[in-house]
């Protein structure tokens, strides 16, 4: 009778790990997820920072180019970024 009581103690510890495990990856399966949403969000966001940064380049770019232009040409920026 002990062996019996024994062997349902150790089935029933076997199970509670079993759930417990069942659990365990349940949270890390929803950790993930979260996870890989974030790093979803962080790649659009710098995306969209760099394209921000490229066009503010570009026009700083034009400007200078202009103002180079009028310069050489003995003209106004104006004149220059019309041409």
């Amino acid at each position: 009778m002990r062996k019996i009581i024994l062997a349902a103690a150790a089935a029933g510890a076997a199970l509670s790990l079993t759930a417990c495990s069942e659990g365990t990856e349940d949270a890390a399966e929803a950790t993930v997820d979260g996870a890989a949403e974030d790093t979803a969000e962080n790649v659009d966001a710098m995306g969209e920072a760099a394209d921000d940064a490229m066009a503010e380049a570009a026009n700083e770019a034009d400007d200078a180019a202009a103002e180079v232009e009028a310069d050489v040409q003995n003209e106004t920026e104006a004149e220059a970024a019309a041409d």
